[in-house]
């Protein structure tokens, strides 16, 4: 084993590790938005990544998510809401002004 062969397994290793924290971070946001939208009467229609970077927050080094999210407020219109996570738990969700029946 030479040092290529250690590099592209570390590399392997890397990718797959954030690929499996990324899995987490929607999962999480996935099960936060549905509580957030059943306490808020919403209906939760769907949710998509924008970005994500890596960032300290307190000191501590995470994956800073962006997401945007669907939801309908009457279940005939849908708006737009932005969630933003640090790690696995929320930092914000912003919701515009919608429309309630």
């Amino acid at each position: 084993m030479n040092i290529y062969d250690l590099i592209l397994l570390l590399s392997i290793f890397l990718l797959a590790a954030m690929f499996w924290r990324f899995r987490a971070i929607s999962e999480s946001v996935r099960t936060q938005l549905d509580s957030y939208c059943e306490k808020q009467q919403l209906q939760f229609i769907s949710v998509a990544r924008v970005k994500t970077r890596i960032a300290s927050y307190r000191g501590k080094l995470d994956f800073h998510s962006d997401f945007v999210f669907e939801f309908s407020g009457n279940g005939e219109d849908s708006s737009q809401g932005q969630v933003k996570m640090i790690g696995l738990k929320v930092h914000s969700i912003d919701t515009p002004a919608y429309r309630v029946e």
